[in-house]
C-alpha cells in the first residue's frame, strides 16, 4: 500500500486529537482519542469509553474500528492514537486492528508536547493470531 503522505498524518493526528476530546473516562481521568483513514479518504474516529467495571472499558482504537466496520469499511491505511504520553496500543487492540489483516501505519501521539511516533502494526505485534490459526486445527 502506498505510503503516507505528510497531509494525510497530519488530518490523521487532528481527528485523533478531536475524538480524544470526547472520551470518557472518569474514573482513570486517561483521555485517549483514535482515528482510522480509509482507503478512500474518509477518517473515522474513536475514544476511549470507560466502565466502573474496568474490563468492560473499550479503548478507542476498538471504537473507531467499530465505528468503521459499521460504516461497511474493511480494510484501511493507518491509524492514529492521542493520549498524553503517546501510548502505544494496548495488546487487545493491536490484535483487533490485525484481524482486518492489514500490516498499516500505527502513528502514537503525546497531546502535551506533539511527538509522534510511527511504526507498522507487524513491529507491534508480530505472528499475530489470524484465520489461519483457527483453521489449521481442524
Amino acid at each position: 500500500m502506498n505510503e503516507l503522505k505528510q497531509a494525510e498524518i497530519d488530518r490523521l493526528v487532528l481527528a485523533a486529537i478531536e475524538a480524544r476530546d470526547q472520551a470518557y473516562a472518569p474514573h482513570s481521568h486517561f483521555y485517549v482519542g483514535a482515528a482510522l483513514l480509509m482507503g478512500d479518504g474518509k477518517i473515522v474516529g474513536g475514544c476511549n469509553v470507560e466502565n466502573a467495571s474496568y474490563s468492560l472499558t473499550i479503548c478507542a482504537e476498538r471504537v473507531a474500528a467499530s465505528a468503521a466496520v459499521s460504516q461497511g469499511y474493511r480494510t484501511w491505511r493507518a491509524v492514529a492514537i492521542a493520549s498524553i504520553g503517546g501510548a502505544m496500543p494496548c495488546g487487545a487492540c493491536r490484535q483487533f486492528l490485525a484481524e482486518f489483516g492489514m500490516d498499516i501505519t500505527v502513528i502514537t501521539i503525546d497531546v502535551i508536547d506533539n511527538q509522534r511516533q510511527i511504526r507498522k502494526l507487524s513491529q507491534l505485534l508480530p505472528d499475530a493470531f489470524d484465520s489461519s490459526d483457527i483453521h489449521s486445527h481442524g
